[in-house]
């Protein structure tokens, strides 16, 4: 905002306390450092830097705003903005030629201009969410739609090569029978037929729909209880609010996820190490049991040995008090003893020759009378019936 300067008079002290400002200013510079005046370089281009961005703010919110609305921040303003705004345009109005001056804006102002543009770029960020949105399930919608009809030409294709190219041949000629492709083709028709009607009535259903709920809005409309503007601010700020409990519950799921799947990890090695635990107490077991068994056979078999080192104790007691009372035969004895011993062996053998010789005998005399009986039977039969009878 600017207004008119006062005239010449105003003209020549401002241009007076230029000069002293300046001269000043070169006096301040010639006895400051290299590094102060970087310093005071680099403040003035901040300044510069914030001014600029300022002046960007201003200019889109003076493009974005009515006029009327600027009239009636300048009725709403302070008195004394009031007082200055009345004298700079009556000065105007009396003196023409003079210069503009600059009027700064006040803190609430820039704060207020900078609430609106804040205010004004998340409408916009919203705007732009909202339509990339719309955008994003639109493509999901026809990626969908591909998709399904990629699944319904694969189907198609599928039952085609095996109902007609594989299934419709001819077994003698290899051709594929037209008949059969003809009913092919006209069941798909008539199902194709069947789903148009299908969609043909759902979409009449919709329209229906669409009417009662546009009479239905209507009807509210006159009624009166349709939302303003004021009650959808309030509603977007419920809306906010309700957003920002839904990210901290979220961030809370997300911690309890977290902290979950940390739990489920450590129950999952302590399940391993049990399961673990359990096979190594198991094996234990069957290791003990095992050596229990192989502890009672010892067990068993210590008891057997005892009894048999019990009875090669007394035997041994017995040899030892055979071998105490042994007396050594004189070698005249043994010697008589040898010689019987051989004598008693060669009339064992005269004596088995003679059973042979004997049973070699009896085996002759035998077939001998076998012959006879049979010649008997064979010269006089009645006799051997006789026989028989009488037995």
């Amino acid at each position: 905002m600017t207004s008119t300067g006062e005239g010449p008079s105003a003209t020549g002290s401002s241009s007076i306390s230029a000069n002293t400002s300046q001269i000043s200013l070169a006096d301040q510079f010639a006895r400051s450092t290299e590094e102060e005046i970087q310093f005071a370089l680099d403040e003035i281009r901040n300044e510069n830097d914030k001014l600029e961005k300022e002046t960007a703010i201003l200019t889109k919110y003076l493009k974005r705003v009515d006029p009327k609305d600027i009239q009636t921040q300048i009725k709403e303003a302070s008195p004394v903005q009031q007082d200055v705004v009345r004298v700079h345009k009556r000065r105007s109005r009396s003196r023409t030629g003079s210069t503009e001056r600059l009027l700064k804006l006040t803190t609430e102002q820039k704060c207020d201009i900078a609430q609106r543009e804040h205010d004004e770029l998340r409408e916009e960020i919203n705007k732009f969410k909202h339509e990339t949105e719309k955008i994003l399930d639109t493509y999901r919608a026809t990626r969908e739609e591909a998709e399904i009809r990629l699944a319904e030409m694969k189907k198609s294709s599928y039952e085609f090569n095996r109902d007609i190219v594989l299934g419709a041949k001819n077994m003698r000629t290899g051709r594929v029978v037209a008949e059969r492709v003809t009913r092919y083709f006209e069941d798909k028709m008539r199902s194709r037929k069947a789903l148009i009607e299908k969609l043909r009535l759902k979409n009449s259903t919709l329209k229906v729909q669409k009417k009662k709920l546009q009479l239905q809005l209507k009807q509210k409309e006159e009624m009166g209880e349709v939302l303003h503007e004021v009650d959808f601010k309030q509603l977007r700020i419920e809306n906010n609010q309700y957003l920002e409990k839904i990210d901290e519950r979220n961030q809370e799921l997300l911690k309890l996820k977290h902290s979950s799947g940390n739990t489920l990890q450590v129950l999952n090695t302590y399940k391993k190490k049990l399961n673990n635990l359990t096979m190594e107490s198991n094996r234990l077991k069957l290791e003990i049991s095992q050596r229990n068994e192989l502890l009672t056979k010892i067990d068993k078999e210590t008891e057997l040995v005892e009894k048999e080192r019990e009875k090669a104790e007394n035997i041994n007691a017995n040899l030892r008090r055979q071998l105490q009372d042994y007396i050594v035969p004189e070698v005249i004895d043994y010697v008589q003893v040898r010689a019987d011993l051989y004598e008693l062996t060669k009339t064992m053998k005269t004596w088995e020759r003679k059973v042979d010789i004997a049973q070699m005998e009896l085996q002759k005399y035998q077939k001998q009378w076998l012959m006879m009986r049979e010649h008997s039977r064979t010269v006089n039969p009645w006799a051997t019936m006789e026989q028989h009878a009488a037995l």
